[in-house]
């Protein structure tokens, strides 16, 4: 109804705001930077989402953060107020178990990513090996072929703590072989931050493997096709589905590939400068609405 307005939902009337909350039956949310900072929930925002919930809308958790298994985003998700099952996790680390069995994958993966990602190959039974670090040495630049496993037949790259110049060598040599699979779980930039202190994404590294590599990275995370198809299972209907989140550049980039509406919170990545050069620019991709955080919504409902 607000189609790519970038509208202020808090100047809507209270008509709009009925209209607007009658609009979706599907509620798709990022978490961090929408739900939560790190360990700590956003204000309002548990409310938020367990009152979509209770208005009869269906809630689905779609987050690019490969660091933990789905049912540990529930947990979290449950220990921060939400309610949450571990069914409406969408997460990256489970769509890359997901892709790669649906492909009928049967080799190893070189993994250059956390122990979400692993856990849930494992529970697929797709053998993995590289999490954790691997520290260079003083004679780095030695590793010679029978370091290599011959086995490998795909490079994944998520969110990896411990990154480290003998794993992009590594990742780099499978890549060599034109037949090694190269997945990716997103391209996010940055973290949300809570500080000055900047947290860089796996977006960084992507790029990185990217460019040692000479090879492009098949990106399942938003704003790619593949979590398209994946929610496409659920039987969706775009016109009437929600995705909330505080990226243009995926969260609100994927709603409007998808023919989502779209709201935009200014609680993470977006700050209020950006917000001003987006509606200046007009530069696609557009949320259709804006409020200053998800929990500001309770506020409309009760005016």
């Amino acid at each position: 109804m607000f189609k790519s307005a970038v509208f202020n939902l808090q100047e809507a009337t209270p008509d709009q705001v009925k209209e607007f909350l009658n609009s979706f039956d599907t509620v798709l949310s990022d978490c961090d930077g929408v739900l939560w900072i790190n360990n700590n929930a956003i204000p309002g925002s548990p409310e938020a989402m367990n009152y979509f919930r209770k208005l009869g809308k269906r809630i689905f958790y779609v987050t690019n953060n490969s660091t933990k298994i789905r049912s540990d985003f529930a947990v979290k998700a449950q220990e921060l107020g939400f309610i949450a099952e571990p069914e409406e996790i969408l997460s990256t680390a489970y769509l890359v178990a997901h892709y790669l069995k649906g492909i009928g994958f049967t080799k190893k993966v070189y993994l250059v990513g956390s122990n979400g990602i692993g856990d849930e190959l494992k529970a697929v039974g797709i053998r993995h090996f590289g999490v954790g670090p691997d520290q260079v040495k003083p004679d780095f630049k030695s590793m010679s072929p029978s370091d290599m496993d011959p086995e490998v037949g795909a490079v994944v790259v998520g969110f990896d703590e411990h990154i480290s110049y003998p794993k992009f060598m590594k990742a780099a040599s499978y890549l060599a072989n034109e037949d090694c699979l190269f997945v990716a779980t997103n391209t996010d930039e940055r973290f949300p931050k809570s500080s000055s202190i900047i947290i860089p994404g796996t977006g960084t590294l992507v790029r990185a493997v990217e460019t040692c590599s000479e090879r492009k990275a098949l990106v399942l995370g938003k704003p790619n096709d593949y979590v398209r198809k994946f929610l496409e299972s659920f039987g969706l209907d775009p016109a009437r589905t929600l995705m909330i989140g505080d990226r243009c550049n995926t969260d609100i980039e994927f709603g409007v590939r998808c023919g989502f509406q779209t709201l935009l919170v200014m609680t993470g990545v977006t700050s209020a400068k950006d917000l001003e050069k987006i509606r200046n620019d007009k530069t696609p991709p557009l949320p259709d609405v804006v409020l200053p955080k998800l929990g500001d919504i309770l506020n409309l409902t009760s005016s």
